[in-house]
């Protein structure tokens, strides 16, 4: 993978979780698309859109989703959760149940809604049983389940087939924040009744930021009420001179207007590359890393370990902290790692380290080294 990765010398990246690295072949077909825009325009723009055909088909195949049909490209993950949040109809009294360890995108919006009479709902998920603390919280009112796949801070992994089952035998809508494991380990919206699937590019799948997967239900999608219009978001996409319009059936009605070629471009040679080794492998490589990392740190017994070390309650994040360590000593440990070119993240009181599956096992000493050499 080094011919895909490679790295400047002497940088160790382990923060995949914030924003990950491009391959080689993405560079490459930003280059190709920046020269073919300087010296022809849009001539070719049939092949742009061939190229979109692509993106779509792969992250259909991403999270096994029934068609294409099922996937819109959006900016961002908050601006597909804001699509849900004012796309419903909600009635005073309603209630979303979600997690206190939500990153901000996935709390905010929710919270916005208080204005309408209702509630965010929020689960202490720090204990042994993180889903059983969610489904305790649904009642008649609740409308709605909001949950990160994989919590950005402790690295918790959630059992997504038993938290959709409960959604669905009591008739709530699932939405599954899930730039935490896309890219990272196998997602199947079908199997863990996902209603809404929401995730950014940037991360695990090594893309761009701007662009990010929407994926709906045709029956959740028909619950949304529409915001945004444009000539992308109709039935008769292309034909200009049509008075009459109506919404496409597909999730591209949440496309209000020209696509991001360029995010499109770049996200597509990504995720051919994790075609080509397979998601299983990707999976199994980025476990073995993280632990490995697990491992490393119980060899030490001045480091806590934040995130679960147990089979399925771990993807890509491993975060750990000194004993006996205050937040402020742990942010300063992050400066001098940063410094030395450790590239990960301060977060959960601790340090977030987050390797990929083509990450180099053989540099992670060096990072225990590093901290180890620090006085904190």
């Amino acid at each position: 993978m080094h011919h895909e990765f490679p790295l400047r010398d002497g940088l160790i990246y382990l923060n995949h979780a914030a924003v990950g690295v491009w391959p080689r072949r993405t560079a490459d077909a930003v280059k190709a698309f920046a020269e073919e825009n300087m010296v022809q325009g849009a001539a070719d723009y049939p092949v742009w859109m061939k190229t979109e055909r692509e993106l779509r088909g792969r992250l259909q195949r991403l999270v096994n989703a029934s068609g294409s049909d099922d996937v819109a490209l959006l900016k961002n993950t908050s601006e597909g959760l804001s699509l849900i949040a004012y796309g419903l109809d909600w009635q005073p009294g309603d209630n979303i149940v979600s997690t206190d360890q939500e990153f901000p995108s996935n709390r905010i919006v929710w919270e916005s809604l208080a204005s309408r009479g209702v509630r965010l709902r929020r689960a202490d998920v720090s204990g042994e049983d993180p889903e059983g603390e969610m489904i305790a919280l649904m009642d008649e009112k609740t409308r709605l389940l909001a949950v990160s796949s994989v919590q950005f801070g402790t690295g918790v992994r959630m059992d997504l087939k038993r938290l959709g089952k409960a959604c669905q035998e009591r008739g709530i809508l699932f939405c599954v924040d899930a730039i935490q494991s896309l890219g990272a380990v196998s997602f199947d919206a079908q199997a863990v009744h996902a209603d809404f699937v929401v995730a950014d590019g940037h991360k695990w799948m090594s893309g761009p930021e701007g662009i990010a997967l929407f994926y709906s239900t045709p029956q959740a999608r028909d619950r949304l009420r529409l915001s945004q219009y444009g000539w992308h978001m109709v039935e008769a996409m292309g034909d200009f001179d049509r008075v009459e319009w109506v919404p496409t059936k597909s999730a591209r009605r949440f496309e209000p207007g020209s696509p991001n070629m360029l995010g499109i471009t770049a996200l597509n040679a990504s995720l051919s590359l994790f075609e080509e080794i397979g998601m299983d492998q990707v999976e199994k490589q980025l476990l073995e890393r993280s632990r490995l990392i697990m491992d490393q740190i119980s060899e030490h017994d001045q480091f806590e370990l934040i995130t679960p070390a147990s089979s399925g309650r771990y993807a890509g994040i491993v975060t750990f902290r000194y004993k006996g360590v205050d937040n402020n000593g742990h942010a300063a440990l992050y400066r001098r790692l940063m410094d030395a070119d450790i590239i990960c993240a301060h977060r959960a009181g601790g340090i977030r380290l987050s390797p990929h599956f083509y990450s180099d096992c053989s540099r992670f000493e060096a990072v225990w080294e590093t901290i180890l050499s620090q006085s904190i």
